[in-house]
């Protein structure tokens, strides 16, 4: 924090020296928009985590604009970065040295590059031994970069699946789809189905691949920590990638999204769930959906950055 009587410091983005600093209160109505004020570079050095956004939506089955959700993320992350995440009895930054990587450009011409551009840019991040957390873009950005941590883990994963949509629906090869990209990654070992838990389904798909799937239904009737031990008893030592479709939540808290699902859960309960799966084995994050044309006085963004800062907070209870 700045000295008492100091003037507030200005666009962290550029100015802060970076590594394990805490948080510093910047105004939340100016400034360079990097999520959580965090430092923007292309250097991995020192990191542990690194931001990255794919503003991707050409795999989007409804309402498209997600695109546009890492800079919405970012900038409702300005509302929050001022203060140490609260629920935590600790700050993560203090903990993690975060660093805003910016966005990665896509080949929008040819759609059929797409998965080998994503998965190249967040290699040399995972073989650095640093950690992900991606701002979507629509959801299928999350299959080239549980691509690219599997390459980098050697086994794998264990998937922790947020959602309306089971996105376990088979799909095609080389088929760029928002709805599939589940099917592929069990299909290519990427993940483990037997370790992967999917929350807050609200759609049919009667084929679950093996992963353990909490409906709508179940996670509105269950406690966050009984959510919790579910996950973690599916989960157990595993290596996991979380993953979060802001559509999880239900449209009177995150309208900004292309396919909104009645029946969600508040984002009070996510927060809650998110907070209760300490000390599992989380080596990247994602955030996505985010479609701020639909969003209404930022609420889904600021949604999706508190959710996003969550999930920096299970990385750094590992590092504690």
């Amino acid at each position: 924090m700045a000295e008492p009587g100091s003037p507030p410091p200005v666009d962290l983005a550029f100015t802060r020296e970076g590594g394990r600093d805490g948080t510093i209160a910047e105004p939340t109505f100016s400034g360079a928009m990097s999520f959580m004020r965090r430092r923007y570079t292309k250097s991995l050095d020192g990191a542990d985590v690194a931001v990255v956004g794919i503003p991707f939506d050409l795999a989007t089955t409804g309402r498209p604009g997600a695109r546009y959700g890492p800079r919405a993320v970012r900038t409702g992350s300005a509302m929050i970065a001022w203060d140490a995440v609260w629920g935590w009895p600790f700050d993560p930054f203090d903990r993690l040295s975060v660093i805003d990587h910016g966005d990665i450009v896509v080949p929008y011409g040819t759609p059929r590059d797409v998965v080998g551009a994503i998965e190249k840019a967040f290699a040399p991040i995972h073989r650095a031994g640093v950690a992900s957390l991606m701002l979507g873009g629509d959801h299928f950005c999350s299959y080239p970069v549980l691509r690219s941590l599997r390459a980098s883990v050697g086994e794998p994963l264990a998937l922790i699946h947020f959602d309306a949509h089971s996105d376990t629906w088979p799909g095609r090869e080389h088929e760029i789809d928002h709805g599939t990209m589940f099917w592929h990654a069990v299909r290519e070992g990427i993940i483990d189905p037997a370790r992967s838990i999917q929350l807050g389904i609200r759609t049919n798909n009667a084929d679950t691949l093996g992963l353990t799937v909490l409906t709508g239904d179940d996670v509105d009737a269950m406690p966050a920590e009984i959510i919790a031990d579910a996950v973690r008893k599916v989960v157990g030592d595993r290596p996991a990638y979380l993953t979060f479709d802001i559509d999880c939540l239900d449209p009177a808290f995150a309208p900004g999204t292309g396919t909104p699902v009645p029946g969600g859960l508040s984002t009070g309960k996510a927060l809650r769930i998110l907070r209760s799966l300490a000390r599992l084995d989380i080596r990247s994050a994602d955030v996505v959906e985010v479609a701020p044309a639909y969003d209404h006085s930022d609420v889904t963004a600021l949604a999706a950055a508190t959710i996003a800062l969550n999930c920096i907070a299970l990385m750094a209870g590992r590092a504690g």
